[in-house]
Order: structure tokens, then sequence, then C-alpha cells
């Protein structure tokens, strides 16, 4: 297969090495149009120079505004957009078009309406469609602990009468008559206090230990609800908070598995991102690993905290993402750039070297942006700034705003703000595009 890449004067070079750095499977050309910048090539323009190319794809460089389409049925040649990075190309072509079946995956997630006995019908439905809109599988029905309500067959009722499958978290008899009677599937939880239950529900139980006891006890409530008849159950072996016997919950996992091989497995996340100090996007991330090699296939998640807000679609995402790394045998690294929201995959500038250089070939007086872990750099064709202050850099550049200062400096303004946002947080700048927030980028459905 032969590629032929077509680009402006600035980017040569950065194209050429980059190309040449490759363990490509494909024979390329670089074809260097008569233009500055290649983002400014139009579709007449690239029609003009190119004509008859001769190759089996033409790749045009990701920030130019011309459709692949429109350019394809033009030429004759079959014609893709690539990054808007010329030094993603390895990564375009090493991991992008390899993702086949990605999205696949083998465990369902329970999202928990927390008090749902206190709130109106009406808000109960609407956090339950966007729960599903997020990835839910399951609308888990919280309940409140000590304050016993009459309503749940209600909420159960009316979550059914919509499609959705409804589980009920509660240790109170009447709440758990009710929620079976009206359809729940599952009940959350069952142990030494309330497993006599069990023989008269037509939902799933989830065993957990006796409350403070470990898996002996979890043991001993699995034997006694089979001695009961039960015949279908699920597992909880409870995640305990980090501080609190997060570590020995993990083996007590880990042990529940190696003694029930066969068993279905509920893993609760709430503990550890609603209880811990840190983003939730990351543990969500680690916690279904563990889930994944440990073959868990139920998950309860709450967004309750406010950095715990989007948890279901991250258990979403890292579910797939697990179980395409765990089916091919590979590392979960290099597949999706999802649940890379506060830092980039890879962060590339151009050194300081060339950038001067690429600055003496600029013969405009626009400004160019760009920034990479330790600053910001500004240049024109008469100036060159490297800074951390963006207000230090705007000091410098009001001399060349023109005409429209007010327009300038807003434009510059934000840019500025982007790139400096870019250096401290360890994300890729481009500029005038947007930074890259992960699944983020495509905002979360509406709580409102």
């Amino acid at each position: 297969m032969k590629i032929l890449f077509i680009t402006g004067k600035l980017a040569e070079r950065a194209l050429k090495e980059t190309l040449a750095g490759m363990q490509a499977d494909f024979d390329h050309e670089v074809a260097v149009l008569r233009i500055s910048v290649a983002a400014l090539m139009t579709q007449p323009f690239i029609l003009h120079a190119l004509r008859s190319p001769s190759c089996d794809l033409l790749m045009i460089p990701g920030l130019c505004r011309v459709e692949p389409g429109d350019l394809e049925q033009a030429l004759g040649v079959k014609v893709e957009k690539g990054p808007k990075d010329l030094r993603d190309i390895p990564y375009y072509f090493g991991v992008e078009k390899k993702r086949e079946r990605y999205g696949e995956h083998d465990l369902t997630i329970l999202a928990e309406i927390n008090d749902a006995p206190t709130l109106p019908i009406g808000e109960i439905l609407h956090k339950a469609r966007y729960y599903a809109a997020c990835g839910a599988d399951i609308i888990d029905v919280g309940c409140t602990p000590g304050r016993p309500a009459d309503n749940v067959g209600e909420i159960v009722s009316a979550l059914r009468s919509e499609g959705f499958r409804v589980s009920i978290d509660t240790f109170d008899p009447q709440e758990i008559l009710a929620a079976d009677k009206a359809g729940a599937e599952l009940l959350l939880s069952v142990n030494a206090l309330n497993l006599h239950l069990a023989t008269d529900l037509a939902c799933t139980p989830v065993i957990i230990p006796d409350f403070g006891k470990g898996l002996d006890s979890l043991t001993a409530n699995i034997e006694a609800v089979e001695r009961l008849g039960v015949k279908r159950y699920l597992i909880d072996p409870i995640l305990a908070p980090i501080g609190f016997g997060f570590a020995e919950s993990l083996a007590r996992y880990t042990e529940t598995r190696r003694r029930f091989p066969q068993a279905e497995i509920l893993m609760g996340v709430g503990n550890v991102t609603e209880l811990t100090d840190a983003d939730s996007t990351g543990i969500n991330a680690l916690l279904t690993g563990v889930m994944s090699e440990l073959q868990i296939r139920y998950v309860l998640t709450t967004e309750v905290a406010s950095w715990a807000r989007g948890s279901v679609r991250e258990l979403d995402l890292a579910r797939r993402l697990m179980y395409y790394a765990r089916q091919r045998g590979v590392l979960p690294k290099d597949i999706d750039d999802g649940l890379l929201t506060i830092k980039d995959r890879k962060v590339d500038c151009p050194s300081e070297a060339e950038l001067r250089q690429m600055q003496r070939m600029v013969t405009d007086p626009n400004f160019r942006i760009f920034a990479d872990r330790t600053a910001i750099y500004v240049f024109n064709r008469d100036l060159f700034i490297k800074e951390t202050d963006i207000r230090r850099i705007f000091d410098q550049l009001k001399p060349y705003l023109g005409q429209e200062p007010v327009g300038h400096a807003f434009y510059l303004g934000r840019e500025l703000t982007k790139a400096r946002l870019a250096m401290r947080l360890g994300k890729k700048y481009i500029q005038e595009e947007d930074l890259k927030w992960g699944y983020l980028e495509h905002g979360l459905p509406s709580r409102q």
C-alpha cells in the first residue's frame, strides 16, 4: 500500500522525521505543496497542485478544513484526514485502525438513586433516565436506613413501567416484600438478619457477610441460603473504604473467587469513589480492572459526591476497555482515550530550537502559539516569546495588536489561557483547537 502525505512548508521537516521514525507496513511519499501552513489548504488548491496523484491513499492534514469525501470524489483516490498533530501519525496507524469489535463487555452496572423514597416519582424517573443514558443496566432503589417507607412498591412499579430493570437496596422486610411484588430483579442485601426471607422472594438476593464479620460469615450465609433451596444468588464480599480495611477487602474478593469459582459476584465501588478526595475516573478504571481479572460481573455505584459525578459513564467506558484488553491478552493501554480526562495520552511540542527555526520561515504578522510542560511560546515574523505567565506575554503583545485591539486581545487571551492550562496539566495544546477532556468532551446527560 502506498500512502501520499501532503503538507505545507512549515511542517515538512517534522512530517518527514515522524514518518522516517515509524516502522510502517506501507510505502509512503510526502508532497510539499506551495503553501506555508497546511491548515489553510483548500480543495481547489489541492486539486490544482496534485491533479492525478499516484497512490492508494491520500492523507491530508488533520487541521485542513477540506472534506475527505469531496476530495476523494474529485480525485478518484481514497482520502483520509490524519490527526491534528502530525506527531500522532504513528499512533493513528498503529492503534486506531486495530480496534475491531471494541465496545463489548460482560459487566452489569447498577446505579443507585440514594434515599429514593424521599424523592418525588418524577425526579426518580429523571435520575433513572440520566443513569441509563450514561450506561447503567439496572436502577437501584436506595432506601434510607432507619426510615421505613411505604412507597417503595410504587417506585419500583413506576420504574418498571418505563422499562427499567430495578434492584432494591434495603434491610427492611416490608420494603423488601413490596419491591419484590412490584417486580424488583435484585435484592441488596441478604445476611443472617434477613436471609429467612429469601425463600419467599422472586427476586435474586445478593448475599453479604454479617455486619463487622468477614469471609467465614459470608460463606456461612451462602450455605444457609442454599439449604433453604435458593438456586440463584449473587455474592458481595463488601469493598471497604481506604484506611478501614480496603486492602483486606480486595483480598476477600480474591479469596471469594477462589472458593466460589462459578459464583456471580457484585462489587459496590461507592465506599472508595465517594469516600476518597480524588477524582473518580482513575479509581473506577482501577477497580474495573480488578473486577475484570476476578470475573466479577456486577458493579454498584453512586454519584452523590461532586467528584464522583460521572461514575456510571466512567464504569461503562472502563468495562469496555478492560474486556477488550482481557480478551486479547494486552494491556489496557493505547486503546481508548475516553478515561484520560485531565492528562493527555501524549504531549508533543516542537523543541524551542525547532520553533525558532519555524519562526525564520514565517513571513506574516499572525501569531503562532505552542505550549509544552515548561513554557508557552508565541511568535510571528517579528517577535518570539517564551514565558510561563500569560500576563507578561500579553504585555509584550500589546504593541502588535493592530487595528482591532479588542478582538485580537480576546482571541489571544482565550488561546493563552488554554495554553497555560495545557502546560499546567500536561495536556496537548493545538492553536484554535479545544483541549481534549476524554469522555467529558461529549458532556454528560442533564441531571437537572
